[in-house]
């Protein structure tokens, strides 16, 4: 499976991109999304972006057309220990059986008729979030700067940590991601995402803690 980008809720109005930047990355465009309440700040590599993502309005992320996503309650991770990580894959073959059973989102941002395949996890809040858009079997273009100071190019695998004990039902949706050598799932003793970049090449670790984000490069 392919990643197309990775979210990561910030609890701080995204200032804790700020140590991203600080750390050599080049940061790329932002957005607002109108009607889902929300804001992020993004950083584009040679096959995969990194958002950090934020409340602007409460009313719109509660409101009728987004509430049953759960954004809302996961940008509370804080208070109620949800994953605050969201997995965006590439829609592909590759996605189609996870994605078999999911619930469809048409954000007000999209164009009518195009949406986001999701699954919320809402019952197993610990899992990431995740969903597919609606461009099929590429990536939508995008002219972003990908040059970073600390020489960060492709991202070579994702592993989201996770503090509940992986149960019969998790390791269901786990299953899934089998066959994919750049996705892991582990028990640990937090909510936590390490991104590992150019397959470690340059034998550097670096922390994020505000972000539970680690970056092996």
């Amino acid at each position: 499976m392919e990643i197309d980008h990775i979210f990561i809720f910030s609890n701080n109005g995204g200032k804790e991109a700020d140590k991203l930047v600080e750390f050599g990355l080049t940061e790329g465009s932002s957005r607002i999304h109108p009607g889902q309440g929300t804001t992020n700040r993004k950083f584009y590599f040679e096959n995969f972006f990194l958002e950090i993502l934020w409340v602007i309005d409460e009313s719109e992320i509660r409101n009728e057309l987004t509430a049953k996503t759960t954004l809302w309650e996961r940008s509370q991770f804080e208070k109620n220990n949800n994953s605050p990580f969201g997995l965006c894959l590439v829609n592909s073959k590759l996605t189609d059986k996870l994605f078999e059973q999911s619930e469809v989102y048409q954000p007000n941002y999209f164009p009518k008729g195009m949406s986001i395949d999701m699954i919320t996890n809402e019952k197993k809040p610990y899992l990431p979030w995740t969903f597919r858009l609606p461009y099929r079997d590429k990536k939508k273009a995008y002219n972003e700067p990908t040059d970073h100071n600390n020489g960060i190019r492709k991202l070579t695998q994702a592993e989201f940590e996770v503090e509940v004990p992986l149960n019969k039902s998790d390791n269901e949706f786990k299953s899934y991601f089998e066959s994919a050598e750049n996705i892991d799932f582990k028990n640990g003793q937090r909510n936590h995402l390490t991104l590992e970049f150019d397959t470690n090449s340059q034998l550097k670790v670096i922390e994020f803690k505000e972000l539970n984000l680690t970056i092996r490069y």
